[in-house]
């Protein structure tokens, strides 16, 4: 399998198809960032988040349940500022790529999330998003049917846990955010100079954060404002992530088949949010545009939806289907069928009760 390069994401490929897309001049008139608007969805969400801090902090005196219920707004806030991150590993936020790199780096520090590292991984997910043939590369693994039948008993029980939402949405997150993206588990995983160096010196601003918090407030209460913090921002990231790209007719092609229109449009959903969610997780529920053209900065993504009636197709969810997605817990990807479909699914129709392949005669056919 050929190596996909973090710079292929953000210049559209039609896939197997030659030449450029209608849509590519579409988009050019959003993809230019305004400097007031960026700014001001700065002081938005790091001024509130450090104000919620603050109170979590003098709330520890009177009750660690208030201490909790703040974390979840300050979760919110802290979502908001990945959103942040975001736009600028697209370069997206700024046109100056310098004023990109430091607000991104910084959004780092508070998300725990190493910028230059990152914003390399979600490059490869863009670039690859949908197509079979490229998955792991910044997304929520998927097996398909096949694979899954053939793995053995250890391999399909580790996807079910890998898969089970206490884990996904939970303490997954967690470990992810505060321990597996630190330089000694990560280094593995870091191909260039460039992931190397964003996980070195995000490491060392953490240190130092964490040095300078514990002469100010303690190393016990800094911990008991951030973890929880960190949980909530965690699972609501991995959520939207995960049922923006998880859905039953999400688009998947093996490589030669692949289509980058078709991903963006028919891979990724469109999550009608409540306004107040909306603006809390940055319009990142219009995750189709997104796709179609990360260089939109955030506060575009609507207008560009809005004004193009030829994006308005995309698959549509609501905040209460979207919840059915993770409760149906659509795992497996049957290509007989060309569609996710959850665990019972798949061992109703090609497992027998031991766990073992039933044969082509016993296998229940496609619907």
């Amino acid at each position: 399998m050929t190596a996909v390069s973090a710079n292929q994401a953000d210049k559209p490929t039609s896939g197997p198809k030659k030449g450029k897309p209608t849509w590519v001049q579409t988009v050019v008139k959003y993809q230019t960032p305004k400097m007031s608007v960026s700014l001001w969805q700065v002081a938005s969400s790091y001024i509130p988040y450090i104000l919620l801090w603050v109170l979590m902090y003098y709330s520890l005196s009177v009750s660690y349940l208030l201490t909790l219920a703040l974390a979840v707004l300050a979760g919110g806030f802290l979502v908001r500022i990945f959103i942040i991150q975001h736009d600028c590993g697209h370069m997206a936020f700024f046109k100056s790529k310098r004023l990109n790199d430091i607000v991104g780096f910084i959004c780092g520090v508070f998300t725990l999330t190493p910028y230059e590292y990152w914003q390399t991984g979600h490059a490869r997910h863009h670039a690859t998003s949908g197509d079979l043939d490229f998955r792991g590369y910044g997304d929520v693994w998927t097996m398909t049917v096949k694979e899954y039948v053939a793995a053995t008993p250890n391999g399909r029980f580790g996807y079910r846990m890998y898969r089970n939402p206490f884990i996904m949405f939970g303490f997954g997150p967690l470990y992810m955010f505060m321990i597996n993206q630190r330089a000694p588990l990560a280094w593995r995983y870091a191909d260039t100079h460039k992931m190397k160096r964003s996980l070195i010196y995000t490491d060392l601003a953490l240190i130092a954060v964490t040095i300078v918090m514990s002469f100010l407030i303690g190393i016990g209460n800094f911990f008991a404002i951030l973890i929880p913090t960190a949980m909530v921002s965690g699972g609501v990231g991995v959520f939207l992530f995960y049922v923006q790209h998880q859905f039953e007719e999400a688009y998947w092609r093996y490589h030669p088949e692949w289509d980058y229109t078709a991903a963006a449009l028919e891979g990724s959903s469109y999550l009608k949010l409540p306004r107040a969610l909306q603006w809390i997780t940055g319009n990142i529920g219009l995750h189709h545009i997104h796709h179609l053209s990360p260089r939109i900065p955030n506060y575009m993504l609507e207008k560009c939806h809005n004004e193009n009636p030829e994006f308005q197709n995309a698959p549509t969810l609501s905040l209460r289907t979207a919840l059915g997605i993770v409760v149906s817990n659509l795992a497996l990807f049957d290509e007989d069928q060309n569609r996710l479909i959850s665990f019972k699914e798949t061992y109703d129709r090609y497992l027998t009760p031991d766990k073992s392949v039933k044969t082509s005669t016993e296998a229940q056919p496609a619907q």
